[in-house]
């Protein structure tokens, strides 16, 4: 009480002394009015930015013209509230791909504006009084605006011309126009009254627009089974009942001499039986199908009404069942007001919401039985209709007289709030009140007593209605709502009215932080919603609404709480899966028309660089989300990349393992390996990122090993195929090095299959095991190839005393080709092929295995090069034993004939033999032998040349020193065997130096071991050379 007498004291005291002021401006020049009116225009034309007071409803000032004015029915009709299309509402957790730019501008609702005329000249009232008390106080820019022209333009604005007196000049110079809108008299509404509601029907479910075709609807939609089945059931039954008729049989009984007319009476009597028994057939179809229940039928679902006001709590909430009859009265508590119907299934679970505005209701009570949309939040979503009979009613003491009643401070600030709304186009991406109207509005509220809270909690409900996920929007929601909020802590410190406000604009603003969360990589500042128009890749700028947001989510929320974080959380999780879901859908083309069907190779191409764009894609999301964390823009709490990475990763594996069953990669072709480089790079870059791995995740691996282990398997049996004899090609075929080409080609078909699996081994080394013995197990075959090849010729090579013992056949055999009687052709290319593969081609294959196995990791436990030692032993030992057995045919060549024989030469000799005799006696050896080494010396390579020559060189010393041994101290044969090992010496190593010449290396002319020990028996004093083993 004693604030209100102090109030009214205070508005005495300024009624005294403004007393002598005059109550109006007086009559300016029309150039002083123009220039006023110029000046005013500059400033409403260039605003400037700034943070306003908490009357000012202003943050940022933007330029729009102020002298736009409303005409009467935009105000008074209903037509100007700008109820935004539901469809054009933001929602929560969902991606628009509409183009923005093409969308209306979105509009607050105004219910304000629906209070009617008298509403308005109340209003209109208080702003006059207030300008001129404005102008009385010595306001020379703003208030001047208003009053001039008798206050013209808050006549225009409040939709005044046809309500307040007009001059008879301004009502002939209007007459044409008042014509015109003689029939749009305003119609008053009701702000007060009663409405019966009772549900009649729930429909869930998109239902097809009337008049459409068949052709035009969606066949998901289309419960097709069930239609199939009751054909296929009525189909089933026809055909039972039509092979039931086919049946009856009636035979007329006709009297043998009967008359014409006794046999006509005879066949009606037939016929009337036959359509007797046909009828109870039909009667029994018919009955029985109507009994027997359709396994088929669907149960309907029965549904749930809460319905209450939005004025009231959800306490009060009335449960309804649909079509049960009963009925309940609802009171509003004014046109603003509205119904709310909450939609539950038989499971208590949230079907959808129906909003019913009382302003429509009201607008036609006799429209009582209405249907009205089921939208599911917060995406907005159409899921169905709900009939209701509403019947609404007012009293005549609920009436609102157009001049009558009184008009709250609130309710007029409302009003002049909604009118400078209208007037500077107040609309999503135009939130801020400049020029004389935020002046007025601001000055209203100050003069009249709103109070502060109120004053920001309206305007801030004006912007909830038309929010965009914006920087600018959200600073301004977080400079109105802070001051309100940290006012608001005790609850008593704020109207229930205030209160009420409150709780409505924190449940928009939830939304909008949801919006701003699930998109923050969707959001565009240009675009007129705020979102992006169309999906593109992420960039690595955090969107500047970030940061607004995150501060309206920590002043609504104890972001030290577990439930605020994991909350907080949750909403980059859905980001990420939605991001995660838009890149996946591009590739479900893949996975849908193919299920393991073979493509051709342009498509698998295709497809496998789309899946390795997805794989790069994912890369990027979490690079920026990186970079995101990096800029310090959310809460510490929030690891953003973590978090997001374990939803791509999970993800992306799915999608992996799902596409590489529907399109199974043939080989290690090079699509595939630049999809396992992608798939290998992605896991080792989160590692790298510190990132966990997560259970689910890509492990390339694990995704490619069983494909790796078949891969491997094939190009084992492709080789091995290659290998079997009526397959191998270039038979009787050399090449420059006197080998077969088929030692050349696997081998190189080896080298290849090795460098193709580097991408594998250099990033799993575990497998060089599996290539290794894939390796032999191709190499034993090669080397089993050779054989085959030279079976012929390695049969003469098996057992040298064969020809010892059918020494007529063996010479018959070689006598056919005397110019091979030393060594064939195909031996020689058998031996080079084998001297090849141990000297030059092996060594390759083992040098790149022992790389590999040089860059393995510390922990992998395998040993490498077992396998290859084993082929490397067995080819040596061949290529021993095949050189041995050549050597062994050699020396028993010199001994088919006594005048080649050396011991029969040697034991002929005497001591005092001459030594030219000697030398002329072992000259047909002498021949032999040189025939022999310029004959192998044209079928085999140098080293094998040589190898042969020296090991032929030290069989032909061991004959002589097994002669020499078995003589005792019988010095008789020294003369000679000394003559025949100088001989010998001189024919191998001139024969070694004339046919390779500088090819030779001095350790190849040095004798063999056999002829040192030899020299050192007929020299007693010659040095024991007895450790030199070396011959080939």
């Amino acid at each position: 009480m004693n604030a209100l007498q102090d109030f009214r004291e205070s508005e005495m005291d300024k009624k005294l002394l403004y007393k002598e002021m005059p109550s109006a401006p007086p009559i300016s020049s029309t150039v002083n009015m123009e220039q006023r009116f110029e000046k005013i225009s500059a400033f409403s034309a260039n605003g400037i930015p700034h943070i306003a007071n908490l009357n000012s409803h202003v943050a940022i000032d933007k330029p729009k013209s102020a002298n736009f004015v409303y005409s009467s029915n935009t105000v008074l009709n209903g037509t100007g509230n700008g109820i935004p299309d539901p469809s054009t509402r933001f929602a929560a957790g969902k991606e628009v791909n509409v183009p923005t730019s093409s969308l209306p501008a979105r509009l607050p609702t105004f219910h304000a504006s629906a209070q009617g005329p008298w509403c308005a000249v109340i209003s209109y009232d208080a702003c006059v009084r207030l300008c001129l008390h404005s102008w009385a106080k010595g306001c020379a820019e703003d208030a001047p605006y208003f009053l001039s022209d008798e206050c013209a333009s808050l006549r225009n604005s409040f939709g005044l011309q046809q309500v307040l007196l007009q001059s008879e000049e301004e009502l002939l110079a209007k007459r044409s126009s008042e014509l015109i809108s003689e029939g749009a008299a305003p119609k008053s509404k009701k702000t007060f009254g009663k409405m019966k509601v009772q549900v009649r029907k729930v429909k869930m479910g998109l239902e097809p627009p009337a008049g459409c075709s068949f052709s035009s609807l969606n066949p998901s939609t289309l419960k097709l089974e069930p239609l199939r089945q009751q054909l296929s059931i009525l189909n089933s039954t026809l055909h039972t009942g039509w092979e039931a008729v086919r049946k009856v049989r009636v035979t007329p009984h006709i009297p043998p001499n009967g008359s014409i007319s006794q046999q006509s009476l005879a066949y009606m009597r037939a016929s009337t039986q036959y359509i007797k028994q046909v009828s109870r057939l039909l009667r029994h179809g018919v009955t029985t199908s109507r009994n027997s229940p359709s396994p088929y039928e669907v149960e309907q679902e029965t549904y749930t009404c809460m319905m209450r006001l939005k004025s009231s709590s959800e306490e009060d909430s009335v449960r309804m069942q649909p079509g049960s009859g009963e009925t309940h009265m609802f009171f509003p508590d004014n046109h603003s007001d509205d119904l709310i119907i909450e939609v539950q299934d038989s499971k208590i679970r949230h079907c959808g919401r129906v909003l019913a505005q009382v302003a429509a209701i009201a607008d036609d009570p006799s429209d009582k039985l209405r249907w009205w949309p089921i939208y599911h939040e917060p995406e907005h979503e159409l899921v169905g209709r709900i009939q209701l009979y509403i019947n609404y009613s007012t009293t005549p003491d609920e009436s609102n007289h157009p001049k009558c009643g009184c008009v709250a401070e609130t309710v007029a600030y409302d009003f002049v709030l909604e009118v400078a709304m209208k007037v500077q186009h107040f609309q999503q991406r135009n939130l801020f009140l400049h020029g004389p109207w935020k002046w007025l509005v601001a000055e209203f509220a100050s003069y009249y007593g709103v109070s502060d809270a109120y004053t920001k909690l309206r305007y801030l409900s004006y912007i909830m209605d038309v929010a965009t996920p914006t920087k600018d929007c959200l600073d301004l929601v977080y400079d109105l709502l802070e001051p309100v909020i940290m006012k608001g802590k005790r609850k008593s410190v704020l109207s229930h009215q205030e209160n009420r406000i409150l709780g409505e604009v924190e449940g928009q603003i939830q939304q909008i932080l949801v919006l701003v969360f699930e998109n923050y990589k969707s959001l565009d500042e240009e675009a007129p919603s705020g979102m992006m128009d169309i999906f593109g890749p992420a960039t690595g700028l955090a969107a500047p609404a970030l940061t607004p947001a995150v501060k309206l989510y920590t002043l609504l929320h104890d972001v030290l709480s577990s439930e605020a974080q994991l909350k907080f959380c949750k909403y980059f999780q859905a980001a990420a899966k939605k991001r995660s879901r838009r890149h996946v859908v591009e590739t479900d083309e893949f996975i849908s028309s193919n299920e393991g069907t073979l493509m051709d190779p342009m498509m698998l191409s295709t497809s496998y660089q789309k899946m390795k764009y997805l794989i790069l894609s994912m890369r990027n999301e979490i690079c920026t989300d990186i970079q995101i964390h990096n800029q310090h823009v959310l809460p510490s709490f929030i690891e953003l990349s973590s978090l997001c990475a374990s939803i791509y990763s999970v993800d992306l594996s799915s999608r992996l393992r799902t596409f590489l069953v529907a399109c199974p990669p043939p080989g290690l072709s090079p699509p595939v390996a630049e999809l396992l480089i992608a798939t290998a790079d992605f896991q080792k870059d989160l590692a790298s990122w510190n990132i966990s791995p997560v259970k689910g995740g890509v492990d390339a691996k694990e995704l490619f090993h069983s494909y790796i282990t078949l891969w491997i398997q094939d190009k084992r049996l492709t080789l091995l195929e290659l290998c079997k004899l009526d397959k191998v090609k270039w038979s009787g075929v050399k090449t420059q090095h006197s080998t077969t080409p088929f030692v050349d080609e696997m081998y190189a078909q080896l080298k290849d299959t090795l460098n193709e699996y580097e991408v594998i081994i250099s990033r799993w080394p575990e497998y060089i095991v599996i290539l290794e013995n894939d390796n032999a197990d191709v190499e034993e075959p090669i080397i089993e190839i050779l054989d085959q090849q030279h079976a012929d010729f390695l049969s003469l090579l098996k057992d040298h005393h064969a020809a010892k013992i059918f020494g007529l056949t063996y010479v018959q055999k070689f006598a056919k080709n005397r110019g091979n009687l030393f060594c064939p052709d195909e031996l020689g290319v058998l031996l080079n092929s084998m001297k090849r593969m141990l000297d030059v081609l092996r060594p390759k294959i083992e040098n790149q295995i022992k790389s590999w196995s040089s860059c393995m990791l510390n922990g992998i436990d395998t040993v490498t090069g077992e396998c290859l030692s084993e082929i490397t032993l067995l080819l040596r030992s061949k290529f021993r034993s095949y050189l041995q057995a050549i050597l062994e045919k050699l020396v028993d060549n010199t001994k088919m004939q006594s005048a080649t024989k050396l011991k029969s030469i040697i034991r002929d000799s005497k001591e005092t033999l001459v030594e030219s005799d000697l030398r002329n006696r072992m000259q047909p050896l002498q021949d032999l032998l040189i025939k022999t080494i310029d004959h192998l010396q044209s079928v085999v390579e140098p080293h094998v040349f040589i190898a042969i020559c020296r090991g032929f060189w030290d069989r032909m010393g061991q004959e002589i020193l097994r002669f020499l041994q078995n003589r005792g101290e019988n010095n008789s044969w020294y003369k000679g065997s000394r003559i025949a090992v100088s001989i010998l010496d001189d024919i191998f190593a001139s024969q070694m130096q004339q046919l390779l010449g500088n090819a030779l290396q001095e350790k190849d002319l040095e004798p063999p071991r056999s002829i040192m020990e030899a020299r050192s028996v007929l020299c007693k004093d010659a040095i024991n050379n007895q450790d030199n083993n070396y011959y080939y």
